[in-house]
């Protein structure tokens, strides 16, 4: 399964956390790029030094607008998946996008535009009370992948964080570049 993430809209200042945040969670729950809209160039920054210390080619595109990636995406066989709290349950939306091959998720930030819910494939909520983007993303990125995404190889990672019961225990290579 291909997954890719758009981060829609962005408070400005306010939001840098939470888009930071969004990214993070699309690529250690297995989405292979994310594609944004009005943010700050540090998180570009921020995400190419987590991909060179623990490992991954996670990339990061800015876009000017949503749409057109959207459109185009459509046109690559990518089923649209909006992230609302307005959509259908993600109980009776997850099978269906298990079997799916190819998804683009969007992520919203304050107001998404009309548009985004006539071209979405799936409108899917993650519970019915205002929520956290970040937690509902991961939530639908779990669900759809069934936990395999956590069994994923980070290539090239400089760190490696060995589960443990008990303490903390990180492989560090600093050979690797």
């Amino acid at each position: 399964m291909i997954i890719e993430v758009v981060r829609i809209g962005q408070r400005v200042v306010r939001d840098d956390r939470v888009t930071t945040h969004v990214a993070l969670v699309s690529r250690s729950f297995g989405a292979e790029k994310i594609y944004m809209t009005e943010v700050n160039p540090e998180i570009k920054e921020t995400l190419d030094k987590i991909n060179k210390t623990w490992g991954g080619n996670f990339e990061i595109e800015f876009i000017e607008k949503w749409k057109s990636i959207v459109k185009k995406k459509k046109e690559e066989n990518f089923k649209i998946v909006h992230l609302t709290m307005y959509g259908e349950k993600i109980n009776d939306a997850q099978k269906e996008l298990q079997n799916e091959e190819k998804l683009l998720i969007v992520v919203g930030a304050e107001k998404v535009p009309r548009d985004i819910y006539e071209l979405a494939d799936y409108n899917v909520g993650v519970g019915s009370q205002p929520h956290s983007e970040i937690s509902a993303l991961a939530v639908l990125l779990d669900r759809i992948q069934t936990g395999k995404q956590f069994e994923k190889a980070f290539p090239n990672a400089k760190r490696k964080i060995v589960p443990t019961k008990n303490g903390k225990n990180v492989e560090v290579s600093e050979t690797r570049d």
